[in-house]
């Protein structure tokens, strides 16, 4: 058999996998184990990968503080922070119709920044630290909005949504950049560390609370997701079939939100993952939505677990952001596909 279909929620939810896909699943999912268990050995200090396992497996106790402590939260971060901004890159291209459509470019991110160095600048300490995540995820929610409701006319086309979304993200970043100026030095430096994209001394809370919050767009991608194949083709022909296209439209913008916003509240701007990891999956794959999802969080968390591999292996003593490699490779990855697409 070369193709299988699966269905969930009482049929509320089908899709169709490949050979093809199942295999490129399993090759993605063996490097991510590879990486893993480099990530948690490479540091100051070489662990043996042997010992790894048996500091996981509870066989020893000498390497808990380095694993358990320092490095394990770390890395699940970095794979969860990379699912989250290839999915939410891969919903934005794929409602937008836009290969050049990404958290950062249309201007979620930026909201999210500007909530957050809002934050570290005019609260810090008055109100607890804990509270910066949440001021993150209500800056990317309201640009969301913003952007939304700008774009509307009679509806919300694709072309108006990722116009607006450069303006508004050209405006915040002058905000952030504002804000850094004015701020005091300390606050200024600490700012512009979480702005680059650091996955620097994560804790098991912010792995845990990180998890809650991408979960909850979970459903609305299983349950609509096999209708973004139909939108793909044109807002006449999702209507003729019956799609409610503008509530679609707003619930996966929605999504896209959250994914991205979250993952920049405990980690900061981390750039370009959800531009390069959905383009690497229809290549790998072909363009089917839902089989996209797993394979571009995959891809996402692999280019987010190298990049601080890199960061922190590479320059000891220095512990460099994440979001400096990152950018270091999108940026030519965004130009190439300017490139290409020029002439569309």
């Amino acid at each position: 058999m070369k193709y299988w279909n699966v269905r969930l929620f009482q049929n509320k939810a089908s899709f169709q996998l490949s050979k093809k896909w199942f295999v490129t699943c399993i090759i993605g999912l063996l490097l991510l184990l590879v990486l893993f268990m480099l990530s948690l050995s490479a540091g100051s200090n070489w662990i043996s990968p042997i010992d790894v396992l048996r500091q996981l497996f509870n066989q020893t106790d000498e390497f808990t503080f380095v694993i358990e402590t320092l490095r394990l939260p770390r890395v699940l971060i970095a794979i969860l922070v990379g699912s989250a901004l290839g999915v939410s890159g891969l919903i934005l291209q794929s409602i937008v119709r836009n290969p050049l459509a990404s958290p950062d470019i249309i201007g979620i991110t930026s909201g999210a920044s500007f909530g957050a160095v809002l934050f570290l600048t005019l609260a810090t300490g008055v109100i607890s630290m804990s509270f910066l995540p949440v001021a993150a995820i209500c800056g990317g929610l309201v640009t969301a909005v913003i952007i939304y409701l700008l774009s509307w006319n009679k509806g919300v086309t694709p072309v108006r949504l990722v116009l607006i979304g450069i303006g508004i993200s050209a405006i915040l970043k002058s905000g952030v950049t504002f804000l850094l100026v004015y701020s005091d030095t300390y606050i200024a430096s600490k700012a512009y560390i979480w702005l680059t994209g650091s996955l620097y001394a994560t804790t098991w809370q912010e792995v845990i609370s990180l998890s809650w919050w991408l979960l909850i767009p979970l459903p609305i991608i299983l349950i609509l997701g096999r209708s973004m194949n139909v939108t793909e083709l044109g807002d006449d022909v999702a209507i003729s079939t019956g799609i409610r296209l503008q509530r679609q439209r707003f619930l996966f913008l929605a999504c896209a939100v959250l994914l991205a916003g979250s993952s920049a509240a405990f980690v900061g701007g981390i750039e370009f993952v959800g531009l390069m990891a959905p383009h690497i999956a229809r290549r790998l794959v072909g363009r089917s939505f839902l089989g996209l999802v797993p394979i571009t969080a995959i891809i996402g968390a692999l280019l987010v677990l190298v990049a601080d591999l890199i960061a922190r292996t590479m320059f000891l003593p220095l512990d460099i952001p994440a979001g400096v490699f990152t950018a270091a490779i999108g940026a030519p990855f965004f130009i190439f596909l300017l490139f290409r697409t020029r002439n569309r």
